[in-house]
């Protein structure tokens, strides 16, 4: 097995410490949007990750599946989700248009 240089070593480090920082990031964040995006993000940088390791099958189905089909369904239901109160939904408007209506 051939040694590992030290740019090797920097790279490997570097997506190591992205994917704890994206994974962290992902689960900390209060917005939806943002931890949907954040979330593609590291399907994507994991299947580099996978890539690295000379897994290219798993890196293939990290990024179609993982980031891909996984990130248009989430961003699909988000979509769905009313707004929670107090950001762009009001209960006093929304009970006087049931009322006219």
């Amino acid at each position: 097995m051939a040694a590992l240089s030290l740019l090797d070593w920097a790279l490997d480090g570097l997506l190591a410490l992205l994917l704890l920082w994206l994974a962290w990031r992902t689960l900390s964040t209060p917005a939806l949007f943002q931890a949907v995006v954040l979330f593609i993000g590291f399907g994507l940088v994991l299947a580099l990750v996978w890539a690295r390791l000379y897994a290219l099958d798993v890196a293939l189905a990290e990024m179609a599946i993982g980031a891909g089909v996984t990130g248009a369904l989430l961003l699909a239901a988000l979509v769905r989700l009313e707004p929670p109160i107090g950001r762009g939904r009001h209960p006093a408007r929304d009970d006087e248009q049931d009322d006219n209506g």
